[in-house]
């Protein structure tokens, strides 16, 4: 049955409208004068009038014509209540109103509003048609092992997504509406007997208190409500993968889907969660344990080793073994800049690279940073720009960059160099140790939720290490992550998963 939506506080707030059909038109032609596709239908029905108004573009044409049209047409009769007129027609998502701004919001979203001259209110039905696209293989988290869905922008389909993957009756959906302007629907997705209650009114307290005229994206909306606009790394994390929240979940995390969005954000996300794939729990633990301290080698050498060059070349001549100088030395004997300046060139030209490769089609994209990088890289050293062991290294230092399962902290870690670069520039490896001092002090001081950025390296917690820096065999996983403060820590009793294995022996 429809929700009465006209209680008196509602009515002093808004509008309300005539209750007469010839100026209940005239209002709403006035309100969406804008909209050239504002269509209306006067039924005549023994001496009543009904009036359908609606967007003509919104709306899914033949359930109009079969489920409203020609059940009123039908079925109406002189004397029909609004709860009776309610119950002939076959439509699920049915309200009443009488609130002017409600009925134009609604239309806007996709409904038809059905009057009955005389009646106290009239009927929204929801009969919105959009355009969806199928569900696809994610775009940016490229993945060997496990599904490969990806959400898409309808909310609706990614919500059905989340409940086929976590069948528990626990599974909390909580509605939210934000923008002043747009309107933006939001779910703040939870599982109640698992989640910190705490997390889950953190991020209900920060979008219920946007004032924002239009949020387009998760993307967005989790620059808004994070703690640290100014930082460089992200606190809340962005998927496109529906088994990496179903995951979070159940490790007590909490989620956020948007409508027109084909991504979800989740936290609290520390430093290391970026880190992690979904592949590492498909994988046995000893792969996925040499596949995570893989990543974190890759990433520790991407942010210093072109550092180190330009401070070694610059400074440090004494600890460059002596075969070593000599081959240092012929390959920037025809180079006219210092190390600093080559170094910032070439990182320059490779962000270019990377940058326009992901701009273009996917097959010339591909094309043009292969071919691209070779034949800069080759033109580079024989005009005497730069040197051949420069070249390795700017590789080896992107090469790193791209382990970074997450998108956003691999742009982050490709923009950190940068400043790590001229300080060695600068100062030689003192340079190298203020500045990486520097962020470790601003990565001390973050949070995400609340929640230390660094845990749980710091605070140190042992039991979480498994999940985050390492990978622990499965029957060493029997309690959820600390540092998401769950409600029900326990996964699967440690000792009688122990005594299984010792019966099954």
């Amino acid at each position: 049955m429809f929700k009465w939506r006209s209680d008196r506080k509602q009515a002093e707030e808004h509008k309300s409208h005539s209750l007469n059909v010839d100026e209940l038109k005239k209002q709403l032609e006035e309100e969406l004068a804008s909209c050239s596709d504002i269509s209306f239908r006067t039924i005549k029905k023994d001496g009543k009038k009904i009036l359908t108004s609606f967007l003509s573009s919104l709306i899914d044409k033949s359930s109009l014509d079969e489920f409203i049209l020609q059940s009123l047409q039908t079925n109406f009769t002189k004397n029909m209540t609004l709860e009776e007129v309610a119950q002939i027609l076959p439509i699920a998502q049915l309200s009443a109103s009488n609130q002017l701004k409600e009925i134009v919001e609604s239309i806007i979203e996709g409904s038809v509003y059905i009057y009955v001259e005389g009646e106290p209110c009239g009927l929204l039905a929801n009969v919105s048609k959009t355009a969806e696209r199928s569900l696809e293989k994610a775009e940016t988290e490229a993945l060997v092992y496990g599904p490969k869905i990806s959400f898409t922008e309808s909310l609706p389909i990614n919500v059905n997504i989340l409940r086929s993957n976590v069948k528990d009756a626990k599974l909390c959906f909580e509605d939210i509406e934000v923008s002043t302007r747009v309107k933006a629907r939001i779910k703040i997705v939870y599982i109640k007997d698992i989640a910190d209650p705490n997390n889950v009114e953190t991020f209900r307290q920060r979008i219920s208190n946007l004032k924002v005229d239009y949020i387009p994206d998760t993307t967005v909306l989790g620059q808004l409500i994070e703690n640290n606009s100014w930082s460089v790394f992200p606190q809340l994390m962005t998927t496109e993968l529906p088994d990496r929240i179903s995951i979070g979940l159940l490790s007590g995390k909490v989620a956020v889907l948007m409508d027109r969005s084909p991504a979800a954000l989740y936290g609290p996300t520390p430093f290391f969660t970026f880190f992690e794939s979904t592949e590492d729990i498909y994988m046995r633990w000893n792969m996925a344990f040499f596949l995570r301290m893989l990543r974190l080698t890759a990433i520790f050498l991407s942010v210093l080793l072109t550092p180190a060059y330009v401070s070694v070349l610059t400074y440090h001549y004494e600890v460059i073994p002596s075969p070593l100088l000599v081959s240092l030395g012929q390959s920037r004997a025809n180079v006219p800049f210092p190390p600093v300046f080559e170094a910032l060139l070439l990182e320059f030209i490779i962000e270019m690279l990377r940058e326009a490769g992901a701009r273009l089609p996917t097959k010339v994209g591909q094309t043009m940073g292969i071919v691209g990088g070779i034949v800069i890289g080759q033109a580079a050293v024989d005009a005497g720009f730069t040197s051949n062991i420069l070249i390795i290294i700017i590789a080896l230092s992107a090469l790193g960059s791209f382990t970074t399962p997450s998108y956003l902290m691999g742009t982050a870690i490709r923009i950190i160099r940068f400043p790590i670069i001229i300080m060695a520039g600068f100062w030689g490896g003192i340079g190298i140790m203020v500045a990486f001092c520097f962020f470790m002090i601003h990565l001390l001081k973050l949070d995400s939720l609340g929640r230390p950025y660094l845990s749980p390296a710091y605070p140190l917690r042992l039991s979480d290490l498994g999940y985050s820096m390492f990978r622990y065999p499965l029957e060493y996983l029997s309690k959820r992550p600390a540092t998401n403060q769950p409600k029900d820590n326990d996964r699967f009793p440690f000792k009688k998963a122990k005594e299984k294995k010792d019966v099954d022996e």
